[in-house]
């Protein structure tokens, strides 16, 4: 976009230059009007034109000057020369009041005066002038909104022509609005069932016509290849929707309009989304889009359609007024009015009409009056669906209601003779020798209702010796059936003369609804009675092991007969002919052979008496011998040996097993009795279901298996008895932890700074008393390796450096290592391995020290190395930088006090009585109880001199000494770090760890001091828990303070050194 705007303008101004040409001008007209021409938009200082020159004024003695009098807003002229040039204030034509509605490039223009002064302003002329300003294109033409809607109705005919909101510019001419384009959706915008999609690059250049709106395509002109306006559609991009075609209005704009192409059908498609872009004619041309939303208006073409051709529901009769019974459902794909739909009765009876009611805006059926299926069992119409377009359209649908039946009528029950039975008034009489199952009667029910609700079940009701039967074995009508009335035992003229026999119906609804009818029988006398026994079931109970020909049971009949009817014989079935007899007069049952209880413990036969008379009758009982046991069977265990496996560290008194014996016999023969033979009052047993229990907790570890008897005997007289072997083995529980052996926590492995990766630092071993899986043991590092230096084999529990040490890991490092079973759930133990890195022990009782205070340091605190190491180097370069500044201010000290001192002793010389100034190097007494006072930036106070420069000296292991850090001391209780004597430069720091809770010592004279004028050397007393020399560091030994992981220093060590640095103070 600034490209576009510079280039525009550096054009515009090209032109706006070669135009700056004075209109005809001449002194002899003074007064008349000076024109030029001038591009907008232009920078400052441009030149316009030359004013003196235009009136033909020499101009460059002085003498006349030039001033403007109105115009000087946008303009300014040179005093002198009366050279005309464009102000600070940017031209934009645009803007200007005088131009806003003038589109005529001849007629916006800025109006000036400029005045001509003679000399001491003798004379002055006015002339009037006038600026032409030139249109440049620096406007983009733009649409009222970036999103157009237009609304189209549907099945519009193709060629209908719909104006397009115009685009605005506020440039004219060339620079103006010269074309429109459109942008179609992809695929041209008319695939069926799209609503939206993304523009397409087929433009339509635009053009102009004759006319400025149309109602079709032959009301401008079209020219698609015109570059100045003239009508055209597009050739490049067509769509089979919309075209789109620029006409050329009366007052010379251009008008787009769109033209339908294609079928429109809102119901396949509703909407449309186009790009709508205008172009101007400028070089280069500026454009802008809108998107152009093509809504599609419904007209009514489409019909309702109901959802389904056939409606059918079932009713019940009987139905409340307003009991919805189906909603009918139509839809029209047309909206609005077009779409709205009422429903109404179509070709429907007088009945429907009368019995339904429609509901017209929601098609819902519902019931209008009580239906009684009795009277009309099913109703059928048709539903009109309507919409509310004009002229409207209708579909229409069938209606089928089945009346679904209510269970509102009762059975009917109708009793009539049949055969040679009489039956009068409600009374039968039948012989009491008929045979069973003789029909006497004949029962018809009824009932109106239908389905299940006409379904009847027809009873008999009460003790009476009669059933009900079909009548027929076809199935007939449901509502309908015939039954006869069957005797269903032999009547007995003796036990009861007359019966009472009432017939219920009922039918199948909910709730059911019943009937019932009866028929007296009166019964006639016969000699129809068989021998009874006086029970139907004799039971008896008889021993086995029993002599054969033993007497079992006897058994009676009895006859209401009388004489020879009344005469019994007895008889046994076939099924135990051969097991037992009986006496046919007596009714003695005998046994033939021996009885076994456990092969057969009970028979059941029957016993017939027959009398002897014509016909002959019979009756029978049934008989049941009971075997009774004898203890002829010893227990049986279902196993001789009996194997268990249990786990330990179980409960006491919990179950590890259970044995199962067994007794043919049966009572108290079969009762046992359960003993753990052997018994150390380790187990017990429960008799009821042979449960073993332990009295203690099972170790694997102690012992694994256990073997004992267990002893059955019976309560049979006498007893019987068995044994078996059980055997209990302990499996082994994940119960023991491992067991480290090595390393002991207090140990340590010297690693030396130079090791090469990958080597072996320490190996942990550990055992486990579990079994299998339970002591299969893996090792891993849960803490203390914050650089990762070290690695644990996690199945043989070697530790490996896996890093390369560098002066950070100098010290101790202490390795939380982790050893877990796979037991489930694991078990584990936790120990420390400790790795010192450095070349050699200087001090193996520092590196206790330590390694007792990590025993008591928690193990989520890392100990790895030196923790101080980065603040040291930091520490070290400050005090570095202390030193110099204080030697700095120390010379500068120097030098004035010797200036003054040489000065004052050449000027003033010596005074008789006056003290002389104190030495400049002789020490000064301080009072140590009072502390040095700080200024306001709490600073220390000055130190004499000579503390300033320190030298502290150490002897190297070959023999050559050490030059330190030249340090300050103060009153402070700490001093600089120290490096151990014995470990040379390379050595690590191990005072870093301590700090000193005592004054440091005084400075005294070595008793083998140089004699004056030498270095003075003196003897330090340091700590002697160790002997160091300065390493530039604050940290002092024998600190009672820890460091990020060590704790107070013991007092123990106190005595056990005596080695000392030396320390040479300069003077």
């Amino acid at each position: 976009m600034l490209r576009m705007r510079t280039t525009g303008w550096t054009r515009g101004w090209c032109l706006g230059c070669c135009l700056l040409l004075p209109l005809s001008l001449s002194l002899a007209a003074a007064k008349q009007l000076l024109r030029y021409r001038l591009a907008e938009e232009g920078p400052a200082d441009v030149r316009i034109g030359n004013v003196a020159s235009d009136l033909g004024i020499v101009t460059g003695s002085g003498e006349v000057t030039f001033s403007l009098e109105s115009g000087s807003e946008y303009l300014k002229i040179d005093n002198l020369t009366g050279e005309l040039s464009t102000s600070e204030r940017r031209i934009d034509r645009e803007k200007l009041p005088q131009c806003q509605m003038i589109f005529d490039e001849n007629e916006c223009f800025l109006d000036f005066e400029v005045s001509v002064i003679g000399p001491s302003q003798s004379w002055v002329d006015l002339f009037e002038g006038r600026v032409i300003v030139l249109d440049i294109n620096d406007n983009t033409p733009t649409f009222p909104s970036p999103v157009l809607t237009l609304t189209v109705e549907e099945n519009r005919p193709v060629g209908t022509l719909y104006l397009l909101p115009t685009a605005t510019d506020r440039d004219f001419g060339r620079n103006g609005i010269e074309r429109y384009e459109l942008l179609q959706e992809p695929g041209g915008g008319g695939s069926e069932g799209r609503r939206a999609g993304a523009a397409d690059s087929a433009p339509y250049p635009g053009g102009g016509g004759n006319g400025a709106s149309g109602g079709g395509s032959g009301g401008s002109k079209r020219r698609p290849d015109a570059p100045e306006g003239g009508g055209g559609t597009n050739p490049g991009g067509r769509s089979s929707v919309f075209e789109l075609q620029v006409a050329d209005t009366p007052d010379g704009e251009k008008q787009p309009q769109l033209i339908v192409k294609g079928a429109l059908d809102r119901e396949q498609r509703d909407s449309y989304e186009l790009t709508l872009r205008v172009r101007d004619g400028g070089d280069p041309p500026r454009s802008s889009q809108a998107i152009l939303r093509v809504l599609i208006t419904d007209v009514n073409d489409n019909s309702p359609r109901f959802e389904k051709s056939v409606y059918e529901a079932d009713l019940a009769e009987n139905s409340a007024p307003g009991t919805p019974i189906l909603q009918l459902r139509a839809a029209d794909l047309d909206v609005g009015v077009n779409g709205q739909i009422e429903y109404v009765f179509g070709a429907a009876t007088e009945s429907v009409r009368r019995l339904l009611r429609l509901d017209e805006t929601s098609g819902w059926l519902s019931v209008l009056h009580r239906i009684d299926r009795e009277e009309v069992n099913q109703l059928r119409f048709t539903v009109m669906a309507r919409d509310r377009g004009q002229p409207p359209k209708t579909d229409k649908a069938t209606v089928v209601l089945n009346i679904k039946d209510e269970n509102d009528n009762v059975p009917s029950i109708e009793i009539r003779k049949i055969g040679r039975i009489p039956l009068k008034d409600g009374v039968a009489n039948v012989a009491e020798d008929v045979l069973v199952d003789t029909p006497i009667a004949l029962v018809q029910v009824s009932d109106r209702d239908q389905g299940e609700n006409g379904v009847v079940t027809c009873t008999v009701v009460g003790d009476v010796p009669f059933q009900l039967k079909p009548a027929s074995d076809t199935e007939g009508d449901q509502n309908k059936k015939k039954y006869f009335l069957h005797t269903s035992t032999p009547l007995d003229y003796e036990t009861t003369r007359e019966f009472n026999v009432v017939i219920v119906a009922v039918d199948s609804g909910s709730p059911s609804l019943s009937s019932n009818n009866s028929l007296i029988v009166k019964v006639g006398d016969t000699n129809d009675n068989p021998p009874v026994f006086d029970q139907s079931v004799v039971e008896v109970y008889f021993p086995e092991n029993n002599i054969p020909g033993e007497r079992v049971a006897t058994v009676l009949a009895t006859d209401a007969d009388s004489g020879k009817n009344a005469e019994i014989a007895y008889s046994l079935d076939s099924s135990v002919m051969g097991i037992f007899a009986i006496d046919s007069d007596s009714g003695d049952i005998l046994v033939n052979t021996v009885l076994d209880r456990e092969q057969t413990d009970r028979y059941e036969f029957k016993v017939n008496a027959k009398d002897k008379g014509i016909p002959v009758l019979q009756g029978s009982t049934t008989v049941i011998v009971q075997v009774a046991d004898k203890n002829d069977n010893d227990p049986k265990f279902m196993q001789d040996v009996f194997t268990f496996y249990v786990k330990e560290n179980l409960q006491p008194n919990s179950p590890v097993g259970m044995v199962t014996v067994m007794d043919a016999d049966k009572g108290r023969n079969a009762e046992m009795s359960l003993y753990i033979e052997e018994n150390n009052n380790i187990f017990s047993i429960e008799n009821d279901t042979g449960t073993i229990y332990s009295t203690m907790s099972f170790d694997r570890e102690h012992q694994t298996t256990y073997t004992f008897r267990v002893k059955a005997v019976d309560g049979g007289d006498p007893p019987r008895s068995a044994t078996a072997t059980v055997s209990l083995f302990v499996m082994d529980e994940n119960d023991n932890a491992p067991t480290v052996t090595l390393p002991r926590n207090i140990s340590y492995t010297l690693l030396p700074p130079s090791s090469n990766v990958r080597t072996v630092v320490a190996t942990v071993l550990a055992t486990d008393s579990d079994d299998g899986i339970n002591a299969d043991l893996n090792y891993s590092i849960v803490g203390g390796n914050p650089f990762k230096l070290f690695e644990i084999d996690p199945t043989s529990g070697v530790v490996s450096l896996v890093g390369k040490l560098t002066q950070k890991h100098y010290g101790l490092h202490r390795l939380v290592v982790q050893v877990n079973d796979s037991g489930q759930p694991s078990q584990s133990t936790t120990t420390l391995v400790h790795v010192f890195v450095n070349e050699s022990v200087s001090n193996a009782t520092v590196i206790d020290s330590q390694i007792a205070r990590s025993l008591h340091t928690p193990l989520t605190q890392d100990i790895a190395g030196d923790p101080s190491y980065e603040i040291s180097k930091q520490r070290l370069s400050i005090v570095i930088g202390v030193v110099a500044g204080i030697m700095t201010v120390i010379l500068i000290i120097l030098i004035v006090v010797m200036a003054r001192y040489c000065r004052s002793k050449n000027k003033n010389g010596y005074e008789a009585g006056k003290k002389d100034h104190e030495d400049f190097f002789t020490p000064q007494q301080h009072d140590k109880s009072k502390k040095p006072k700080k200024d306001k930036k709490n600073k220390k106070s000055k130190q004499p001199l000579y503390s300033s420069i320190v030298t502290v000296e150490a002897s190297k292991p070959n023999g050559q000494r050490y030059d330190s850090v030249n340090e300050k001391l103060s009153d402070s209780p700490s001093m600089g770090r120290y490096r151990s004597v014995n470990g040379g430069p390379g050595s690590p720091d191990l005072a870093r760890h301590y700090k000193s809770s005592s004054p440091l010592p005084t400075v005294q004279l070595h008793p083998q001091s140089p004699t004056a004028g030498k270095k003075h050397q003196a003897v330090q007393d340091l700590p002697p828990a160790n002997t160091f020399v300065g390493a530039g560091d604050n940290i002092s030994i024998g600190s009672d303070h820890c460091s990020e992981y060590s704790c107070q220093t013991n007092n123990k060590y106190s005595k056990q050194m005596h080695l000392h640095p030396y320390i040479t103070v300069f003077g």
